[in-house]
């Protein structure tokens, strides 16, 4: 149904995911690609994002947009969170289908998920629970989506996927101590302690452990579902790290050894549980990126 000229739409098309997913659609001789950014369409206005759909017309619409916030940010503004994220995902599916789209690959999270009773956790899990608390707005906003997807595939007849990817990481993240997930804010921690060769405060005990994705191994993996897969897919590295292990990779990468401080008061983050990988290894995909690779592409690029 979709091929080479299909117009595809990109929402969040600076952001992390975006410019990693339009690098490899580039590469795979996709030249019909419309870049929505938050600077030519503010998604929580449901006007602009109609009028940009109705532009457009897109055939496929990747929806990679959204109001994120670090673990600490999170927690202090749930409402905020919840109501931005809503907003930004129920427009830009509507608009979607009234534009006549026939195809929505959404971003989820791994958040979603409730606190497991078996793993690894497979996708028919996700309703089983509430999420974890230190996810939940985040969390229920994505799973709001996710209920959108499905009542408008058996309403109107829209397909879709729905990526539930673990931790993300890669060029053009959102470097930011507050706002930013576990590796882009350790990334500026550490960079701006080099700088004035300073202490390095992380939080926790660095016992929790993630699963690394880098964005361009997700970018190979959104491309896929252009033509395979419908519904919820679990998409991650396959492989545990924990935090531990990446703020030392950090301490040597930035000769900042002896400098780093681990606050036992603040908070470790959700405990690390195993997906089933099960649905993406049947798609033929495999990573081309380890997290060393990954950490030091980034990094090579961050320092630019």
């Amino acid at each position: 149904m979709f091929d080479r000229n299909s117009k595809i739409l990109i929402t969040g098309a600076k952001g992390l995911v975006g410019t990693a997913l339009i690098e490899e659609l580039e590469s795979q001789g996709y030249r019909n690609l419309i870049k929505l950014t938050k600077e030519s369409c503010d998604l929580i206005c449901f006007d602009q994002t109609k009028a940009a759909l109705f532009q457009a017309r897109p055939d496929i619409v990747f929806h990679l947009a959204a109001a994120v916030f670090g673990i600490g940010e999170c927690v202090k503004n749930q409402g905020l969170v919840f109501v931005d994220n809503v907003l930004i995902n129920t427009h830009v599916i509507e608009a979607s289908r009234l534009a006549g789209a026939k195809k929505i690959i959404a971003m989820g999270s791994v958040a979603t998920y409730p606190e497991p009773k078996i793993t690894p956790v497979k996708e028919e899990h996700l309703w089983n629970g509430p999420p974890h608390a230190a996810d939940w707005s985040y969390a229920q906003a994505k799973r709001t989506m996710l209920a959108q997807l499905m009542a408008f595939q058996k309403q109107y007849g829209l397909d879709y996927a729905y990526v539930l990817s673990t931790n993300l990481y890669g060029k053009n993240d959102k470097f930011d101590i507050e706002k930013g997930h576990v590796i882009p804010s350790l990334i500026r921690k550490f960079y701006e302690a080099h700088k004035t060769q300073s202490e390095v405060i992380v939080w926790g005990d660095g016992t929790a452990s993630r699963d690394f994705l880098y964005a361009k191994d997700l970018a190979r993996i959104l491309s896929l579902l252009i033509h395979r897969h419908s519904g919820p897919i679990n998409v991650g590295y396959g492989q545990q790290k924990p935090i531990r292990e990446v703020v030392g990779f950090l301490t040597d990468y930035f000769q900042l050894q002896g400098k780093v401080r681990w606050d036992h008061e603040k908070p470790n983050g959700r405990p690390f549980f195993d997906i089933d990988l099960s649905i993406l290894k049947s798609l033929g995909f495999t990573p081309e990126y380890t997290l060393e690779k990954g950490l030091l592409e980034t990094l090579d690029w961050f320092a630019l």
